[in-house]
């Protein structure tokens, strides 16, 4: 699956050359371009239950986050044996990181041909989809309740400086101006507590926004989410300590709580986002949880 339009249109100019890059490497492989919004997570569910051995997305996170939807009917993980493989291209680039991975392709097509199989753990989130309906959505990478929505909506409206890592910090930047952190209820494996933070994430792995650790710690297939609380923080210490978030040095710290859960439920009081792999399935309140072992990927 390839997505043209990630990377604000960057994958539609480099696609040809990649894909002279991964068959010169040996690799064969049939291509779908798609179109339109979902479209990756359609084509992505036909492959898997027409059988195909690998489905492969090739664009940025949110590529990845459709295809992956697509192992699923619902909350169900359809009863394939098909694989993921990536080709990564697009803005972020984060979930490549977590595994080491680079935007050459053909050090894709040598990882999707020799590269082992990893079993690797989704989240799923269900929340308040855009009219009040509800919506599942499955992430491979992070998902969070908070600021990370509105910074989503910022670089996915079109907002697009030289690279991904400029975007999502100038696009973090701005939307902090405008931001008012929450009053949140938290139901963290079965314990209520009531916290005002600035957004509560969810990782299976350990980057977002453009290459920032925000789960140094995280692991992909050990069963649980990296949950983070960033708290009370006001806009001056958030800027200090963005460099800090960058590094994955910003552990520990009094206003930011890590702990590893299995499920957590959050509410709000006001029009609060979800974020789910950078995209915007709907707002709060919303339920996160891990599927475990729910995906086998063609990694390093």
């Amino acid at each position: 699956m390839v997505n043209p339009a990630s990377g604000g249109g960057r994958t539609a100019r480099e696609w040809p050359a990649a894909a002279e890059r991964l068959r010169a490497e040996g690799l064969r492989f049939d291509v779908a371009l798609t179109s339109r919004p979902g479209e990756a997570t359609d084509l992505a569910r036909q492959g898997i239950r027409d059988g195909r051995a690998t489905v492969v997305a090739a664009g940025g996170d949110g590529t990845i986050h459709e295809v992956v939807n697509g192992f699923f009917d619902g909350c169900e993980r359809i009863d394939s044996p098909t694989r993921l493989g990536l080709v990564p291209m697009g803005t972020g680039g984060d979930l490549r990181r977590t595994f080491g991975m680079t935007r050459d392709a053909g050090e894709a097509a040598r990882v999707l041909l020799e590269g082992r199989v990893r079993r690797i753990d989704a989240g799923r989130v269900t929340c308040a989809g855009p009219g009040g309906e509800p919506a599942v959505r499955h992430f491979v990478n992070i998902a969070d309740a908070g600021i990370g929505g509105d910074v989503a909506d910022m670089v996915n409206g079109g907002f697009k400086v030289i690279n991904g890592e400029l975007t999502f910090t100038i696009a973090a930047a701005l939307t902090l101006m405008r931001w008012r952190n929450r009053a949140m209820h938290l139901v963290v494996d079965g314990e209520e507590r009531d916290v005002v933070a600035q957004q509560v994430v969810l990782a299976n792995c350990r980057y977002y926004g453009g290459g920032m650790e925000i789960a140094p710690g995280a692991v992909p297939d050990d069963g649980l989410l990296d949950m983070l609380i960033v708290g009370d923080v006001g806009r001056l210490e958030n800027m200090r300590m963005m460099g800090k978030v960058r590094r994955g040095a910003h552990l520990p710290h009094p206003k930011l709580e890590h702990r590893l859960v299995r499920r957590v439920e959050v509410t709000c009081g006001q029009r609060v986002g979800v974020d789910a792999d950078g995209e915007r399935p709907g707002s709060l309140p919303a339920v996160f949880e891990v599927v475990p072992a729910a995906l086998e990927l063609v990694a390093p």
